[in-house]
This record gives structure tokens, sequence and C-alpha cells, in this order.
């Protein structure tokens, strides 16, 4: 048994597979396209709701303070080292499946689906929490217009229970109240329709977005930087390095998506070369404007104030601007509508990778014949999101997913030092520099953001694994296409 769970996938195996005609998608992306799905994964919550909480505190986290700035920059490293590892990958198996298929030709079967049972809860988990999150974000802005939805159609059912009088204000069948967060469904509905349509349509759309929420956010560093007061910054680290590092673990969210760029190897025009490329700049890109951001937000207003959902919007109305938060909650609404749209769109991708190993059902394999895109996981990604969503508040969402992916980000270095003593001789268009130094850092700065995670973060984890595996047993196993093989 431990030699079957051991067993890895060929390289060419995995381009044949994706060369098959029947499994075969648009390439129609190139780096520009590669970037902004990047961009639009990064840059959402993490600049618009994450700096205020790391920066404040509360709960299990103590407060970093103005010195945010230094998280984002720890995050910002660890992440990096990622990179490289993941952009070597992503060269040497320009295929989709990001981390799951990494880890399948690196470290074996078993491995391969506990990661890829993993990115679930980076993506799909996730995503839960931003599509309720940018309901929160969408309702606000249309109270900025005078209008209102009735709170029963649009508050989750955990919100209800916990606001008085709610539940009895609400519409009734047959004694149960109907209550449900109906914009953050739509919202799931309309981008899973989206994304079955096109790739490249879906690029588009995604690009759009990321422009103008970049206009959104250098127009608040431009226009905040005159509102600066600096004795905000002092003291500049309250709680030390604790502090920054408990930032640092909660805004990790802040930098997942960066790759959700290798799920679209298969769309890629040139992969080999476009994926790397896109992936450094992304980091690059959104550390600058994290870091400015940060800056800008402790300096117009004292760290020890920013405990709320809109700490931008909180900054400009503290300095008189309210008609700039207002627009800004527009910005914030089209931010979270591209996270959401990048990490739908990379859910199913990972799913269909799956599916043709054998180790899901092989209808969840199937790709469209006009449109060329995985329409089946795209449609059950966009049910398995878009229903929780409208009913149930994950709370602890954010540290749920972060331990997922950094667990991801772990297994992935650790593949990068694996192959190149396995396979040494093989072509790598990218070479992650300084290996194995380089891959043990990205696990180690990995590693040290997990053991800030809460307790309970641990226990969920432990508790969503012992449940993969356990599948994985029960069919995986069985119907693995390498065990028929063998």
């Amino acid at each position: 048994m431990p030699g079957s769970l051991l067993r890895r996938k060929a390289v060419e195996a995995c381009q044949a597979d994706a060369d098959r005609a029947e499994h075969q998608l648009k390439r129609s992306l190139g780096v520009f396209s590669l970037t902004a799905l990047g961009i639009g994964a990064v840059i959402g919550a993490g600049i618009f709701s994450s700096p205020g909480t790391a920066a404040a505190g509360g709960g299990s986290h103590v407060a970093a303070g103005p010195a945010l700035v230094l998280s984002y920059i720890v995050v910002a490293l660890a992440c990096g080292f990622a990179a490289l590892c993941y952009a070597e990958m992503a060269s040497m198996v320009p295929v989709a499946g990001s981390a799951y298929t990494y880890a399948y030709v690196t470290l074996g079967e078993l491995l391969a689906w506990i990661i890829g049972w993993d990115l679930i809860l980076e993506y799909a988990v996730g995503n839960v929490a931003v599509a309720v999150s940018w309901a929160d974000y969408f309702k606000s802005l249309l109270a900025g217009l005078g209008l209102a939805l009735p709170d029963w159609l649009s508050t989750t059912l955990d919100h209800a229970r916990q606001t008085p009088g709610l539940l009895a204000a609400a519409p009734h069948i047959l004694g149960v109240p109907i209550v449900l967060n109906l914009p953050a469904g739509l919202i799931v509905a309309l981008l899973t329709v989206l994304l079955v349509l096109g790739i490249q349509e879906s690029a588009r759309v995604n690009t759009a977005m990321v422009l103008l929420k970049l206009f959104m956010v250098v127009g608040f560093i431009g226009v905040g930087a005159f509102y600066i007061k600096p004795e905000h910054w002092t003291p500049f680290a309250p709680n030390g390095i604790t502090g920054i590092l408990s930032g640092a673990s909660l805004i990790f969210f802040a930098y997942i998506g960066f790759d959700a760029i290798s799920t679209t190897a298969e769309e890629a025009r040139n992969p080999q070369r476009d994926i790397p490329r896109a992936m450094i700049a992304t980091l690059g890109i959104c550390t600058v404007l994290y870091a400015a951001v940060t800056l800008v937000l402790t300096g117009m207003v004292s760290w020890r104030d920013l405990g709320v959902g809109d700490p931008l919007a909180k900054a400009l109305q503290s300095a008189g601007l309210q008609a700039l938060a207002g627009i800004l909650s527009f910005g914030a609404v089209i931010a979270m509508t591209a996270v959401l749209l990048v990490f739908q769109l990379g859910q199913p991708r990972i799913f269909m990778v799956m599916a043709r190993d054998g180790l899901l059902p092989a209808w969840a394999a199937k790709v469209h014949p006009r449109f060329r895109t995985p329409y089946v996981t795209t449609i059950l990604t966009g049910i398995f999101v878009g229903i929780p969503a409208m009913f149930v508040d994950i709370n602890e969402a954010i540290e749920f997913t972060n331990i997922g992916t950094l667990f991801a980000f772990v297994l992935v270095s650790v593949g990068v030092i694996v192959l190149r003593r396995t396979d040494p001789g093989r072509h790598r268009p990218f070479r992650c520099p300084g290996v194995p130094v380089m891959p043990m850092l990205s696990v180690v700065g990995c590693g040290i953001l997990m053991a800030y995670l809460p307790f309970i973060t641990w226990m969920r984890f432990a508790v969503w694994q012992a449940l993969g595996i356990a599948l994985y047993f029960l069919y995986g196993r069985r119907h693995s296409r390498l065990a028929k093989a063998a």
C-alpha cells in the first residue's frame, strides 16, 4: 500500500491529458491578461477591509498598529519565495491544476489529493466569505444612493439570529422565517454564467474591473497623502514583533490569488514564459500598493480607531471627504467582484484536472464543445459557493482559508527541491534561484505564519484533512487512472 500512495504522474502524461481534444481549453491569455487576473484576485478585501482589523487588533489577534506595513512586507517575502517555486513548476508543467498537479508529479498521489482537497479551502470556501463581504459592500453602496433592500432579503441567517426582531419581522412559510442574503447568491450566479461563456470574455471583464480599482486605490493614496498626521504613526509598533507577525498571519489572505494564475496554464498562449512573469509582476505591484495604502491609512487615522469593516472609507470621512468615501464604496464593490471572478475561475479547473486523473468522477472533466470551458465544474462551484453565501456567515473563513493555502505553498516549495533531485536534467524555462535555500525560506516563512494562526483553526484543519483522506480511500484510490494502469 505505501508504494501505491506515493505513485507519481509523469510530466509528459500531464501534458498529454491537456492536449487531448475532448479536454482542450481555449488558449487566449497573454501576460497582460494573466497579470490582470492575478491583481484581480489579490486586491480585494485585503486592501479595502483587512487593514483595519489587522492594525487595530481584536479577537485572537494582537494589534500591529502602523507597523502593519511591515506585516505586508513579511507576507510579501514569504509569498515571493513561494511564487518563485510556483513559477518553476508552472513553466515545467504548464497545465491546469496548480499545486495539485505539481504535487502529483513530485510528491505522489496521496499528497496530491490532500493538496487538491485543501485548495477547496482557498478557492471555494474562501469565496463564500468574499461573496458575503461583497454583499455588505453592495448594501452600503445602495444605502449611499438612498436605496435599501429588506433586511430579511439581504442578511445571512446567522446574522439574523443575532439581530433582535429581524426573524420575527421576516416573512414566514409554515412557521419558518425566510431570511437569506440574496445579493451574495446573485453575484455568484452572474459570474458563474460569465465563466461558462468563455475565458476570454471573463478575462476582458476582469481587466476592466482591475483598471478601475487600481485607479481607486491610487486615488486614495494620492488624496490621502495630503491628510497624513505623522503623530498617528507613534508608537509605530505598539506590540513589537508579536503584533507584526500576528498582523501578517491575518492579512496573508490579502495575497492569496497570485497562484490562481497557474490554474489558467492551459488557457495561456505561452505558459512557460508568461505565467512566471505574471506571478512575479502581480506580487510586486500589489506589495507596493499595500504598503502605500497602509502608510497613508494609519497616517490619516489613529490605528486604534481602525477596527471597522471599511477602514479606507472611515479615513476619508474623518478628513471630511464624504463624497470620496462614497466613490470608494463603489470601488470596493468592483474590487470584490474581480476577486470573486478569479477564484470562481480557479476552482473548476482544479476539479477538472483531478477528474481527468480519475480521483473525481469522469463527468467533472467535461469541457463545453462550443465555449471550451469546464462548464460542469464551473456550475457546481457556483452552486457550492452561492448557496452557503446566502445563508451562513463563516466568521473564521479567512483563517481557515489561510491555513489551507499556506500548506499548499509549503508542498509546492518542497516539490521544487524533490524534482531538482529526481529529475535534474529536465528543461526548466524558469528556474527558481538559490535552490534549495529559496524553497526552504518559503517553507520556513509559511510555517511561521501558520504557527501564528489560532489553535481552533488548526483543529478545524485537522478535521478537514481527515474527511479528505477518508474520501480518497473510499473513491479516489480505487478509481485513479494510475491505479488502473498499474
